[in-house]
């Protein structure tokens, strides 16, 4: 085997994370990892109105570990004044599906499975990653009240009266994240009573502040018990995103590297959005944004490639499918060298 000082020392770092994984879960302390395994996010995995209501088996289909983007608004029907959580991108009409029948009825035989299999380390299976379009109190509450009800799937942690210590996780087959609101630390976090289960986890704060900052700029909080990652989009690593990002260059992979490592540094997980390469009629066919697409599929794959390379815990793609091989070919080799 010919291995260059990098490949060695790739090497020698993923045995050190994996390594840390292994002793974390034998302490029952976080798990995973920031940094110990690299995800499939799956992007706007949800139908709009009538169409593409296949995403979520396309992104199942990718193999787990994995995690699904669910975007919810807050429906009241003009007629009768009653409202509801319904799984959408913006208008809504009433008929959009609710997360509890597009996601929850959906995974329930392969969470059960699992819970009957126990975990052998690949917990948590899914993470569920929640897009609020709005922050309403009742809302929130009403989803809370969604996760309580399967709460026996999901990944927790006690509300302690130190909020700043992250707790261990019970570790269970599904771990959800949401976003960066104060609005939903107070429904999700603060109005918990003390030795209540935390069922889901936020975002620290990043979402006005300038993407081309320094790593330590940007990211200036550490995890606590109810932030624990941070969501980015790509333009913090390529000026400009997608659209005008050009050859990737060392200097961008150095840059990319700082940022996971600055995440990773601070205990917390980092997401990255939403790395595309599609034609125009592969957009317009699958309802991708052109705003999110670099122009081809070997530019998104330079990224996929790089984001596993740095370590970055969620990459977030429309082409679920891709995406997916490409994180299985990481994990063994041959696939690439077959392809």
């Amino acid at each position: 085997m010919n291995l260059t000082f990098r490949s060695i020392t790739t090497l020698g770092l993923g045995m050190l994370i994996a390594g840390l994984a292994s002793a974390s879960l034998a302490s029952g302390q976080q798990v995973p990892a920031p940094g110990s395994r690299t995800q499939m996010d799956a992007h706007n995995c949800y139908p709009y109105f009538e169409w593409w209501n296949d995403r979520i088996d396309r992104a199942l289909s990718a193999g787990t570990p994995l995690a699904i983007e669910q975007d919810l608004g807050w429906y009241t029907d003009p007629k009768t004044g009653k409202s509801w959580s319904v799984v959408t991108h913006g208008e809504m009409s009433g008929n959009e599906p609710t997360m509890e029948h597009y996601f929850f009825d959906r995974v329930h035989p392969i969470i059960e499975q699992a819970l009957k299999d126990g975990n052998h380390g690949n917990w948590p299976l899914i993470t569920l990653n929640l897009d609020f379009k709005d922050n309403k109190p009742q809302h929130l509450a009403a989803v809370l009240e969604l996760l309580r009800q399967h709460r026996a799937w999901l990944t927790s942690a006690v509300k302690t009266a130190d909020g700043k210590t992250p707790q261990p996780l019970n570790v269970k087959p599904i771990l959800v994240l949401t976003g960066e609101s104060d609005a939903q630390q107070a429904v999700f976090y603060d109005q918990l009573p003390v030795g209540e289960q935390v069922l889901l986890f936020g975002a620290i704060h990043t979402g006005h502040k300038d993407p081309q900052a320094a790593p330590e700029v940007i990211d200036d909080e550490k995890a606590s018990n109810y932030r624990r990652w941070w969501n980015n989009p790509w333009k913090v690593v390529e000026v400009g995103g997608q659209q005008h990002a050009g050859e990737w260059t060392p200097e961008k992979m150095h840059r990319l590297r700082a940022l996971v490592e600055r995440a990773h540094a601070n205990g917390l997980w980092i997401r990255f959005y939403t790395l595309d390469g599609a034609t125009e009629a592969e957009l317009s066919s699958n309802g991708w944004f052109h705003g999110y697409n670099f122009g081809s599929l070997d530019a998104a794959r330079t990224r996929w490639r790089a984001a596993i390379a740095a370590h970055v815990d969620y990459v977030a793609s429309d082409q679920y499918e891709l995406l997916g091989e490409e994180m299985r070919g990481a994990a063994d080799p041959e696939l690439h060298q077959n392809r």
